[in-house]
C-alpha cells in the first residue's frame, strides 16, 4: 500500500496535505534533488526562499535508481506530477546552452517547475572564482595572497571560449557524437601547474586549443557563419561573457582537471609556510610537536571546503536561478491570497 501511494505522490497530494495542517502553519514544497551530493547545495540556494508561509524539503527520488540519466529520469518520471509544492532541482548540463535542441533541453526549458542550476553542474558553483583564495584559506588557515585565481580563471575562460562555442554548435547541430563534451574536456584540462609559472599552463592550452579549432574548421568547413552567430547569441541573448567560460563547462572536468589541480599545489605551499613559521617561533621541541599537531588537526582538505562554499550567490547564473525560484514563491503566495478571498466570500 505504502509503494501505490508513493507512486501517486503529486504536487496536489502534497498541497492537500499541507492543507490538513492548522491554517497557520507552512506550506511545504518537495524539492527532488538528482543525488545526495546535491542535497546540500540545493538546502543552501532554497533555504534562502523560505518564509513563514513557505518552506521546502529537499529528497532524493526513491523509487528507481539514478545511478545513470539522473536528469532524465527526474524529468520523465517526475514530469506529470510536478507543480507549486512539488518541482525538480537539477544540473543545467548543456541543456540551456542548446536551448530546446533536444527532448531533455526542451523540457528543462519549459516547465516552471523544473529548476536548473544555468552553470553545466553545481561543481561549477564551487569552483566560483572570487571564492578560492577563501577556499584555500578555510583549508590552510593561512591568509596570505600566494595566487591570483580570479586572474587565471579570466584568462583561461578567455583562451577556451571560442573551443566551448564550437562545443556548442557541435551539440546544437547534431554533431556530438564527433565532437562530444568528453572530448572538449580533455583538451581544456590539466593535471599539473606550476603555481610561480601559471603562464606555463595557459600557453599549453592555448596551444591545444587553436590546434582543435583548427580541425574543426576543417571538419566543418560551410559552419562559419552558424558558428558566429551562435557566438553572438550566447553572449547577448544568454548573457554569457567569455571571461566567464568556466562557469558553464563541465562541472567534473573543472573541479578534477583545473581548480584542483591549481588549489593544490597553492594549499601545500601555505601549509609549508605556516609550519616553518610554528617551527622558527617555538620555544622547544615539544612545544613545537604540540603546536604542529594542533595546526595539522585543524586544516581541511581542500575538495570539502570548495564544496561548502555559497560565494556562488553573487554569480551571474546564480542570479537567473534565485529569479526563477522567487517567481515560484510569489506564484504559491499569489494563489493561497486567491484561495483565502474566495473562503472569505
Amino acid at each position: 500500500m505504502a509503494k501505490r501511494l508513493q507512486d501517486h505522490l503529486n504536487s496536489t497530494y502534497i498541497e492537500l496535505a499541507s492543507r490538513l495542517r492548522p491554517k497557520s502553519a507552512a506550506r511545504k514544497v518537495v524539492a527532488y534533488v538528482e543525488s545526495y551530493d546535491d542535497v546540500f547545495f540545493w538546502r543552501s540556494v532554497l533555504q534562502d526562499f523560505e518564509t513563514e508561509r513557505v518552506k521546502f524539503e529537499v529528497m532524493l527520488p526513491s523509487r528507481r535508481t539514478l545511478s545513470k540519466g539522473k536528469k532524465a529520469a527526474l524529468m520523465n518520471r517526475l514530469g506529470p506530477s510536478l507543480g507549486e509544492y512539488m518541482i525538480a532541482c537539477v544540473d543545467a548540463d548543456y541543456d540551456y546552452l542548446v536551448q530546446g535542441a533536444t527532448a531533455v533541453s526542451r523540457t528543462l526549458l519549459s516547465s516552471p517547475f523544473i529548476f536548473h542550476t544555468y552553470a553545466y553542474a553545481i561543481e561549477n558553483y564551487q569552483c566560483y572564482a572570487p571564492a578560492l583564495h577563501t577556499a584555500c584559506v578555510m583549508s590552510t588557515l593561512n591568509d596570505r595572497t600566494l595566487f591570483s585565481f580570479e586572474a587565471f580563471m579570466e584568462q583561461y575562460s578567455q583562451i577556451i571560449w571560442p573551443l566551448f562555442v564550437w562545443s556548442i554548435w557541435a551539440h546544437r547541430h547534431g554533431q556530438a557524437s564527433i565532437y562530444s563534451i568528453t572530448d572538449f574536456a580533455q583538451t581544456v584540462t590539466f593535471h599539473d601547474i606550476n603555481p610561480w609559472h601559471p603562464e606555463n599552463v595557459l600557453e599549453h592550452l592555448r596551444e591545444r586549443v587553436n590546434k582543435q579549432i583548427g580541425w574543426l574548421q576543417r571538419k566543418f568547413p560551410k559552419a562559419k557563419d552558424t558558428y558566429l552567430k551562435l557566438r553572438k547569441s550566447l553572449q547577448e541573448e544568454l548573457g554569457i561573457q567569455p571571461s566567464e567560460t568556466y562557469l558553464y563547462i563541465q562541472g567534473h572536468a573543472l573541479m578534477d582537471g583545473v581548480v584542483l589541480p591549481l588549489l593544490t599545489p597553492v594549499c601545500n605551499i601555505l601549509r609549508r609556510e605556516r609550519e616553518k613559521e610554528i617551527a622558527q617561533l617555538a620555544l622547544h621541541g615539544q612545544q613545537k610537536q604540540n603546536e604542529l599537531s594542533g595546526y595539522r588537526h585543524s586544516q581541511s582538505p581542500i575538495d570539502v571546503m570548495l564544496r561548502k562554499s555559497v560565494a556562488f550567490k553573487q554569480s551571474a547564473p546564480y542570479q537567473h536561478l534565485s529569479a526563477d525560484i522567487k517567481r515560484l514563491t510569489e506564484r504559491i503566495a499569489n494563489k493561497e491570497k486567491k484561495e483565502q478571498a474566495t473562503h472569505n466570500q
